[in-house]
């Protein structure tokens, strides 16, 4: 059972839903306007004979000042307030920080995980977020809508969707389907073991910040992912409607409570009805007396929460968004599974580290996703296992928890561990500023996977994926990797160096938090040297991975060594020639025949006295992700090669240049010929090739 709330804070807020001030209470009291002031401010309760005037004035129940009653029992004590439009003749056609991101379900779970791992409360746990898909058909959706007060809310929808605009036609084509169908679907984001939307209705806090403000971040810790204060406005983009409810356990008491907070605002273009004009947003919640077309958040009863589809699982402090009338901006991915799925995997991809744990290291995040429909299970709930979809570098950050990490590639699952140096520039107009050399930490283990290999991925503080990019220029033999890049606090290290790196590659990241690049953070804040710092550290991150993967040196096994360890040759024959670079394809040139590419193809050689044996490789090539490697139906040697009894490519000695020709192996292409794009690689064959 909830603990009864304060009763200066329970008194003050009856004087708000009945519009009466303290002096009026006073009056009608016979008491003075300090003795309100008193028991409102909590160092004062009134005597029994006012206790019961006190409930006959404002019109409560016998016993309401004990029970702390009178708070509205359902919707039916709130109402939407609509902001009147500037008497400028200014119009805002939409909220412009929505169009920073798309209206993608996958980009809302990014930005709303970032923002509640922000939010982290005890640091020794970690948050806990659970997304619910929940589709609502016939009753339910009219008994939900009724609950909201849609009946108050549809006009103004209607006078906004103007297909004259990007806004008005989602607008209208959600009204429509709404209309036809009978469907809903809701998409509830709940975080525990966070802060919660705490502190006052209008001034700066977290409710402000979310409720209120526009770019309004609200965030001191250099950790944070968020710095622009835009993530929060992806929850409003996915909303056919522009509306989204919060329900909020605070983990700091604002009026003397803490336990279902509620309140909801609407994002709508400029809009007129009855001649009169109105703004962009709306709000849900209790009038506010002391505020001309102003309403507060309501401390809410378990009935409405549950009317709205709120209900918190746990008295844990945190937040529940719910977006209404959730879609996704991929058309292909508006069904239940495929927006369920999307979920999953933008956890996975983005937040894998932050889910890892070690031996004495524990997670950041636990996360799941769950699907209904008209309250049945159609997918259960699930956790989200970062060793599941990213086994290979989950392996990786595993390791350096448990210190096992090894200094050279071992074995299949081996993680090698090297340390890459970040100079953090000095401050403009700080003084004693200084620049700080912060070693981060490189991670490379061997990778199996096709589609995502050779990729260098990189995180701070969160252990939220920013940088994902592949690594080219690898030397020829090398072996396949997963790299991952700890810079700043996710190293573990909180030193001043850290702290340092921490806030420089904050600074370092665009809105969508997807790259370390110069922008004009950087140029404000620091001193010369934000282009090589940046530049260099990933460089420096690129050629320690291809030091890492690099195939080891030829060895010969000696007859002399008991053991037959790798030792070098004692007296070789002849000295080979040092090449000063890898085989590489100078052109290739194709026609597709028969439904298959027949490709001539030239190889440029650096010069050596030993033969070169290289293998080619067909790749077909998609727009995003890895290429797809496929077969040869033949290969032909035309100029400066032959072919070995393996069927690889034997190019002589000394040569600068060859040619060879090829076709693919129709049985092995993706999809049909005409709709691919094709590049040739070389790969170095193993001397037991030869």
């Amino acid at each position: 059972m909830d603990e009864p709330e304060a009763f200066g804070a329970w008194l003050g807020r009856q004087l708000r839903r009945k519009g009466m001030s303290q002096a009026e209470l006073a009056k009608s009291l016979e008491v003075t306007r300090a003795a309100v002031s008193a028991w409102i401010t909590g160092r004062a309760e009134p005597r029994p004979d006012k206790l019961q005037m006190i409930e006959e004035i404002l019109g409560l129940a016998t016993g309401a000042t004990s029970t702390r009653s009178g708070t509205p029992d359902s919707v039916g004590g709130v109402i939407w307030s609509h902001r009147p439009a500037p008497s400028d003749g200014g119009r805002e056609l939409g909220n412009a920080a929505a169009f920073a991101f798309d209206s993608d379900l996958a980009v809302v779970a990014r930005e709303a995980t970032q923002n509640s791992l922000d939010e982290r409360y005890d640091p020794a746990e970690p948050v806990r977020i659970r997304f619910l898909l929940h589709e609502l058909t016939g009753e339910r959706v009219r008994r939900f809508l009724a609950a909201l007060r849609w009946n108050e809310l549809e006009p103004h929808l209607e006078a906004a969707a103007d297909r004259r605009q990007k806004v008005g036609r989602v607008l209208a084509d959600g009204i429509r389907e709404l209309r036809d169908t009978e469907r809903l679907v809701l998409l509830r984001i709940d975080d525990y073991n966070a802060a919660g939307l705490t502190g006052p209705e209008y001034d700066d806090g977290r409710f402000a910040a979310v409720v209120r403000r526009q770019l309004d971040s609200h965030k001191h810790d250099p950790a944070a992912g968020g710095s622009f204060g835009l993530g929060k406005a992806t929850l409003w983009a996915a909303s056919r409607f522009g509306l989204v409810l919060m329900h909020s356990t605070l983990s700091e008491e604002f009026e003397g409570r803490s336990a279902r907070r509620l309140v909801g605002r609407l994002d709508l273009p400029w809009r007129e009805i009855d001649g009169k004009q109105f703004a962009g947003p709306a709000w849900l919640g209790e009038p506010d007396p002391e505020r001309r077309d102003a309403v507060r958040s309501w401390w809410a009863d378990e009935k409405t929460v549950d009317d709205l589809y709120l209900r918190r699982e746990s008295g844990d402090p945190g937040t529940s968004f719910l977006i209404v009338g959730a879609h996704d901006a991929v058309p292909e991915r508006n069904e239940l599974h495929d927006i369920h799925y999307a979920l999953v995997r933008s956890l996975a991809d983005n937040f894998w580290a932050s889910m890892v744990r070690g031996n004495d290291v524990p997670a950041r995040l636990i996360a799941s996703v769950e699907t209904l429909r008209d309250g049945e299970v159609v997918i259960p709930e699930k956790r989200v296992d970062p060793h599941e979809y990213q086994p290979e570098r989950s392996r990786a950050v595993r390791a350096y928890y448990d210190r096992t990490t090894v200094p050279a590639m071992a074995g299949e699952n081996s993680v090698v561990q090297r340390s890459i140096t970040l100079a953090v520039p000095p401050k403009k107009n700080v003084a004693g500023s200084k620049q700080l050399q912060h070693e981060a930490v490189l991670l490379v283990t061997p990778s199996n996977e096709n589609d995502r290999r050779n990729r260098l991925v990189t995180m701070r503080g969160t252990m939220m994926v920013v940088y994902d990019r592949k690594v080219s220029r690898l030397p020829l033999g090398s072996r396949t990797f997963q790299a991952v890049l700890l810079a700043g606090l996710a190293t573990g290290s909180d030193d001043e160096a850290a702290i340092a790196a921490e806030e420089f590659l904050r600074a370092a990241e665009p809105p969508e938090h997807n790259d370390w690049k110069v922008t004009d953070d950087l140029r404000a804040i620091y001193a010369r040297g934000v282009v090589t710092g940046i530049s260099g550290f990933l460089k420096r991150a690129r050629d320690e991975i291809r030091s890492a993967v690099k195939p080891a040196p030829l060895m010969t096994s000696s007859a002399d060594s008991p053991l037959g360890d790798p030792v070098a040759p004692k007296a070789p024959q002849r000295r080979k020639s040092v090449a000063t670079g890898f085989p590489t394809v100078k052109s290739a040139r194709g026609s597709i025949r028969d439904g298959a590419w027949h490709l001539r193809v030239d190889v440029r050689l650096p010069e050596r006295d030993d033969p070169w044996i290289l293998e080619p490789v067909l790749r077909f090539l998609v727009r995003s992700g890895s290429s797809i490697i496929g077969k040869w139906a033949e290969i032909r040697p035309e100029a400066g090669c032959i072919r070995t009894e393996a069927g690889h490519l034997r190019f002589k000695p000394g040569i600068r240049s060859a040619t060879f020709t090829a076709v693919s192996d129709v049985a092995s292409h993706p999809v049909d010929a005409q709709m691919t794009t094709v590049e040739v690689d070389l790969a170095r064959v193993k001397e037991a090739s030869r």
